[in-house]
């Protein structure tokens, strides 16, 4: 007992864990928890997975693509048309090429150009909106006369141009041609059937457009007059014979001239065959 009680105390050694036994015990309850729930490992696995993640991606790609390109409000089906006023507004959808049109591959720009070049446009503008509202905005070239050709009508633009009549509208001065038509055959029965009506001249004179027009202002009371390349306009006087005026802006004088030839006959009793004022310094008459 002495010997016990004088003995000293020695100090046990510290007991650790190794390290790499702490590391395979993390790995052995990762390994169990994998083994009780491997459903949803493979879950985790497949969610985190680079390649799934692309092909989730493609899929919503297509379809959103199916989405638009199936669904009918993104199609240009209500096609509004503002300005028109002869020109029918079914004419200027037609030229435009946007009905039933998708909204993604329609270009405005392109459609308001191709309205802009039919006859008696002058500008035209074309207005997209999300996702299937488009407006169509156009300023017509409206017609001064009416241009008959024949059994065909044209109307005349301001700047001599003709283009189809397309609806009758009261007032305008009509303007008949006596110029004689050239003849000529199309190659084929297609191009005959499919061949446009064409007046006999390209384009109306500023000459010839600027007599019409001072006539028709200074006698209201002309509603037609007949054109001849060789004596230019002239007009049937209501008390039976033909007055030729030519052409020009110098409509006042020849008027004057006129009215004072024709009272000089019907005051001598006698009744013109026609009166030509084409040249207001040598006009000449012819009596029956």
């Amino acid at each position: 007992m002495r010997r016990v009680k004088a003995a000293h105390a020695l100090p046990l050694p510290r007991v650790e864990v190794p390290k790499t036994a702490r590391t395979r015990k993390r790995r052995n309850k990762r390994n169990q928890r994998r083994q009780r729930l491997p459903v949803a490992a493979a879950l985790r696995q497949i969610v985190s997975s680079a390649r799934w993640i692309s092909l989730g991606l493609l899929a919503l790609v297509v379809y959103a693509l199916a989405l638009v390109g199936l669904d009918e409000h993104f199609y240009l089906t209500m096609i509004p048309v503002d300005g028109t006023v002869s020109i029918p507004a079914a004419e200027i959808v037609e030229a435009s090429q946007l009905a039933g049109a998708h909204v993604f591959a329609v270009d405005p720009g392109a459609a308001a150009a191709r309205v802009a070049e039919m006859p008696g446009i002058i500008s035209a503008a074309v207005t997209l909106t999300w996702p299937n509202h488009v407006l169509i905005e156009v300023q017509e070239d409206s017609p001064v006369a009416v241009w008959q050709d024949g059994g065909q009508q044209f109307w005349v633009t301001s700047n001599g141009r003709f283009i189809p009549a397309r609806a009758t509208i009261p007032g305008l001065l009509l303007i008949e041609s006596e110029i004689e038509e050239t003849a000529v055959l199309p190659q084929s029965d297609a191009e005959l059937t499919n061949a446009a009506p064409q007046p006999s001249l390209a384009f109306m004179p500023d000459d010839v457009l600027a007599g019409a027009q001072q006539l028709r202002n200074l006698r209201p009371n002309i509603e037609k007059l007949y054109y001849r390349q060789s004596s230019g306009l002239s007009y049937q006087d209501g008390r039976g014979w033909r007055v030729y005026f030519g052409t020009g802006d110098d409509m006042e004088q020849k008027l004057v001239i006129y009215d004072a030839i024709a009272d000089d006959l019907l005051a001598r009793g006698l009744t013109p065959r026609y009166i030509s004022v084409s040249n207001q310094e040598k006009p000449y008459y012819r009596v029956e």
